[in-house]
This record gives C-alpha cells, structure tokens and sequence, in this order.
C-alpha cells in the first residue's frame, strides 16, 4: 500500500512545511509509515526506499504528538485508500495472567513428606 502523487495532493495540505536540509519528502515518508502499520513490522526492518527508518520513526512520533497523522490517516480512510475503523484491539500475554487451575493443569493430590527434625529430617534452620 503506497500513496500515488494525485492521492498525495488531496492530503498534502494537512502535513506541515518541510523546512531545512530535508532528504527525503513527505510522501516517501507517509508511504514508510503505512508500510510499517501495514505488515507490523520492527522499524529497523523498513526497507532502504523509504529513507532512514530513525527519520521516519522520528517523524511519525512528532506528527502522532501534534495529531497530524490521526487527520491525515482519516482523510485517507474518507479517500478509499486505507481501510479498517480507526479501532485499535490489543492483547498480551503479560497483561492477561490466569491462574494455575484455568489453564487446565493437573491438582497436586501427593503429600509432601515433612523435613521436620521430629520425623527424622535434617534441621534446615541455623
């Protein structure tokens, strides 16, 4: 999913002016940005064409602050070019924790033989 140049135009009012020694433009950028939501990968895995990927992370960060890509990727929803709801679900596994019996697995049903000094254990404390 990249941007074509007349798609570009119709959005292109919504980014902020480049100003000083700018490598690559915008629509590059946008275009490395949709890639990385597109398949989900690592930022360091941004292929070459789209720039240096710190630039677009940095990028994609100060336009996020600003609410600059929130506009943008809705014009772009209005316009066909993206699809979905905007929605964002998000499960891990740290975060959902279920206990030891939820998962299915076997009760302890053997006692433990007891290391107490009067059932001829060895004394464990000092």
């Amino acid at each position: 999913m990249e941007i074509t140049e007349s798609q570009f135009e119709k959005i292109e009012h919504m980014l902020p002016r480049q100003r000083g020694n700018v490598k690559h433009d915008s629509r590059t950028v946008l275009n490395g940005m949709l890639y990385v939501v597109e398949n989900g990968c690592k930022w360091r895995a941004l292929p070459e064409r789209f720039g240096p990927w710190n630039a677009v992370c940095r990028r994609w960060r100060r336009w996020a602050e600003k609410g600059i890509l929130a506009r943008v990727f809705n014009e772009l929803r209005e316009l066909g070019v993206i699809g979905g709801q905007g929605t964002t679900v998000s499960l891990d596994s740290t975060v959902v924790k279920v206990h030891p019996d939820g998962t299915g697995a076997l009760k302890k049903t053997a006692r433990n033989a007891s290391a107490s000094r009067g059932e001829g254990g060895r004394r464990r404390s000092t």
